[in-house]
């Protein structure tokens, strides 16, 4: 089945424009006009969505605070059974939803799959999660704080907070969705989806799974259009409660802009490999290839600069240089290691990094090759801290090499950063890997292996300008709800078996 068929006939209108999501009806924008979503490996537009208005974000605003509050009547056991049964769905149609990540994204095609099952996974997970951690609350009593006979009893609940407007980027449409969907969902809150342009059609077909799935109307709403004219209306809107959001640095503005609500941030990073003079050089040099090629380095947490020892290097780089020639370079359809990168802008913006490395001397260990928007893998050796590929995240396949003669000089180029998300570090000793990790200022450090984000139920954070909060299934439910108390008053002290 392809995408936009078969039970996905109804998302879309005609063949032309895909609808929006709204009150459990799939819609036409008003202005009837639509935003063009270009595939990034032929540069023609490939699909359309529609470019909803202020008025139509109102509406939808409207429709979840209505039918949040019935939600959050619905039994836990029935909100973790609809997860449950969208996450089925979600996994039976993972072609068409992966067809559309390959077009939209050129994401390669096994890892679009991957990434459909994987966000089925996700949101059974949660529900299960949900369903223990939700029902449990606390007892408190008040002869336990200085001065206080047992006269109080203190019962705390977990509460939902509304309305959540969960925004996932480019690179994972689907499953950074559904990591905010389903802890949103299961804590008996609403949601206002708003997809990442390159990424919509993938988020429209998953949210359709969600429809089928049979969620009460208004509870989940999908809005697409230009974020120069919803996107700040959204982020600042009175009737939302939460903002979940993953992206780069447009999370910065939206903390500036948004109410006093709670907010879950993950914008990127400037991930450091360590390597030390111990380190098993052919593990590190298939987890750079991993960390610092897989999607073409369009991940937050891709290796995004090796910090390696002088000892070590030349060895390491040749290692690595030998792995680069095996990457296959093409389209996402043919399952291509490096595919095109999301847009000509990103392309772009790569190539100015690559061409300042070069004028500042840095030693291409291959040629540097573009066609259209696919780059070809690039490592860049004796990279200076005065490039910017030392310092800015290039989302695409150029890799910088520093060599360091010290971990503190690595340690130290690390925590320069303004950049905090993940690192990691290469060692056969454990205890110089505890204390380089402790020192390393990032959300999490992985010991030999290369950065990553999951499984999805690890917790997930960055420090500085990396984000807000943490993520992964427990934290994100936690960050979605807030705690309630209830405080019975007894006439006169009262103690068990007293």
């Amino acid at each position: 089945m392809a995408a936009g068929t078969g039970v996905f006939a109804e998302i879309l209108d005609g063949d032309e424009v895909y609808k929006y999501y709204h009150d459990g009806e799939w819609k036409k924008a008003a202005s009837g006009k639509s935003v063009a979503i270009v595939n990034p490996t032929t540069r023609k537009t490939q699909y359309r969505v529609q470019a909803c208005s202020q008025e139509e974000v109102n509406k939808v605003m409207e429709s979840a605070k209505s039918a949040q509050k019935a939600w959050a009547k619905t039994p836990l056991w029935k909100r973790a059974e609809l997860l449950h049964k969208a996450a089925a769905i979600l996994k039976e149609h993972k072609f068409p939803i992966a067809e559309c990540l390959v077009k939209e994204i050129a994401k390669p095609a096994k890892d679009a799959v991957t990434e459909v099952v994987r966000s089925g996974d996700l949101v059974s997970y949660t529900a299960e999660e949900g369903v223990r951690i939700l029902g449990e609350g606390k007892f408190l009593v008040s002869d336990s704080f200085p001065g206080n006979e047992r006269t109080k009893y203190c019962l705390t609940s977990k509460i939902p907070l509304g309305v959540v407007l969960a925004i996932p980027p480019f690179n994972y449409p689907v499953n950074l969705a559904v990591s905010k969907i389903g802890p949103a969902l299961i804590a008996g809150n609403s949601l206002v989806l708003k997809p990442p342009t390159q990424g919509a059609v993938s988020c429209l077909h998953m949210v359709h799974c969600f429809h089928l799935a049979g969620f009460p109307k208004g509870l989940i709403n999908c809005v697409t259009g230009k974020g120069s004219e919803i996107g700040d209306f959204l982020t600042m809107h009175p009737g939302v409660n939460c903002i979940s959001f993953t992206g780069g640095d447009t999370g910065i503005a939206i903390s500036k802009k948004a109410g006093m609500i709670p907010l879950q941030m993950e914008l990127g990073g400037k991930d450091a490999c360590i390597v030390l003079e111990d380190a098993d050089l052919d593990l590190v040099a298939a987890n750079i290839i991993k960390g610092g090629f897989s999607y073409s380095g369009q991940r937050c947490t891709a290796i995004k600069v090796v910090l390696a020892m002088e000892s070590v290097a030349d060895s390491l780089v040749e290692k690595v240089k030998a792995r680069v020639a095996k990457l296959r370079i093409g389209p996402p359809e043919d399952d291509c290691d490096i595919t095109p990168v999301v847009t000509e802008s990103s392309a772009n913006f790569i190539e100015g990094l690559v061409m300042d490395a070069k004028e500042k001397g840095a030693t291409f260990c291959q040629e540097y090759k573009r066609e259209g928007n696919l780059i070809w893998p690039l490592l860049l050796d004796n990279v200076r801290p005065d490039m910017r590929i030392a310092w800015e995240e290039p989302f695409g396949p150029v890799l910088p090499v520093i060599r360091i003669n010290s971990v503190e000089e690595g340690i130290h180029h690390c925590n320069a950063s303004n950049f905090g998300l993940q690192g990691c570090v290469f060692t056969k000793d454990i205890n110089k890997a505890m204390l380089i990790s402790d020192a390393m200022e990032t959300g999490t450090v992985q010991i030999n292996s290369a950065p990553a984000r999951g499984p999805d139920h690890f917790p997930f954070q960055g420090l500085k300008d990396s984000g807000i909060g943490s993520q992964g299934i427990t934290n994100s439910i936690n960050m979605m709800i807030k705690v309630k108390t209830t405080v019975i008053n007894l006439p006169s002290p009262s103690y068990t078996m007293g």
